[in-house]
């Protein structure tokens, strides 16, 4: 039995769809009886929390892999850390833990937290994967496509730094690969995309999909910090994301190799591909109603 965490989550979800079409005995684990009653068709829902150490335990009943991602909150590294200590007591065989590009050299912002639970997961002794995503396709529209249906524009302090995206369905073929174990136990994998860009070339490329102009405004660090937490974004949130904006001003995010293609044995998703499937996300809102 492979159980995926974080089963209503975007990343989650696909590792779900995924596990769902290659395996036969899966269950998804949900939070809430509402987000379980739209669990997919082919496997078992489970109600469970990662602050509930109980109800863990039943969800870790009969299970041999876990596959464990947590949302980008302060309590990540508490939380994921329940999991790994339920998985080690429940005698789980294997576990994919989801943590982020940048935990290998980056002690700051998301990376850092994820670090931590590496280390964590690395001294329990219960054979391992670990995925190091990039910055995911699926984020281009969840933080841009607002402010580009309405205005035209997008903003972010990124100055020319290049990101090589990648989308969840290709993390997801290399999650369930390697929650079968095997040759993918103890393996630490940087996944990144195929093409690494900078704000102002993906704004040419919205631009060309969409039939619209679309542009990047850089604007410096201090007023995007004021315009997030104008918006109503937490401080540790703020911080966090401006801390992760340098590490991709660094060159962090821009590195590109055949790593993603070779674990999932076929081209990964484009930029490309990925703005033409969604161009209807970043046009106009009384176009796209």
């Amino acid at each position: 039995m492979i159980l995926i965490t974080g089963s209503s989550g975007s990343v989650g979800k696909a590792v779900l769809q995924e596990a769902t079409r290659k395996e036969s005995k899966v269950r998804g684990m949900y939070r809430s009886r509402e987000e379980a009653a739209k669990a997919l068709s082919g496997c078992e829902a489970v109600l469970a929390d990662y602050a509930d150490k109980q109800s863990l335990r039943k969800a870790l009943d009969g299970v041999n892999s876990v596959y464990v991602v947590c949302s980008p909150i302060p309590q990540l590294v508490e939380l994921e850390s329940n999991v790994v200590d339920a998985c080690k007591e429940a005698g789980v065989k294997h576990v994919v833990l989801n943590s982020a590009l940048g935990a290998g050299d980056y002690p700051k912002s998301f990376p850092g937290w994820h670090r931590k639970v590496e280390d964590k997961l690395k001294g329990t002794g219960v054979s391992y994967t670990i995925l190091r995503p990039n910055g995911f396709l699926q984020n281009i529209v969840a933080y841009n496509a607002p402010s580009i249906r309405t205005q035209g524009v997008f903003y972010a302090s990124m100055g020319d730094a290049k990101v090589s995206y990648l989308d969840v369905s290709d993390i997801a073929v290399v999650a369930v690969k390697s929650l079968l174990g095997g040759a993918h136990a103890g393996k630490i994998y940087e996944l990144n995309g195929p093409e690494a860009i900078s704000n102002q070339e993906l704004a040419k490329r919205i631009s060309k999909v969409t039939g619209r102009t679309v542009n990047y405004v850089d604007i410096p660090e201090s007023a995007q910090r004021e315009s997030m937490l104008g918006l109503g974004m937490p401080e540790w949130q703020v911080t966090a994301l401006v801390e992760l904006q340098e590490y991709y001003k660094q060159g962090g995010g821009a590195r590109t190799d055949g790593l993603l293609q070779s674990l999932i044995e076929r081209p990964p998703v484009t930029l490309d591909q990925y703005l033409t499937a969604n161009a209807r996300e970043f046009r106009d809102q009384a176009a796209s109603a």
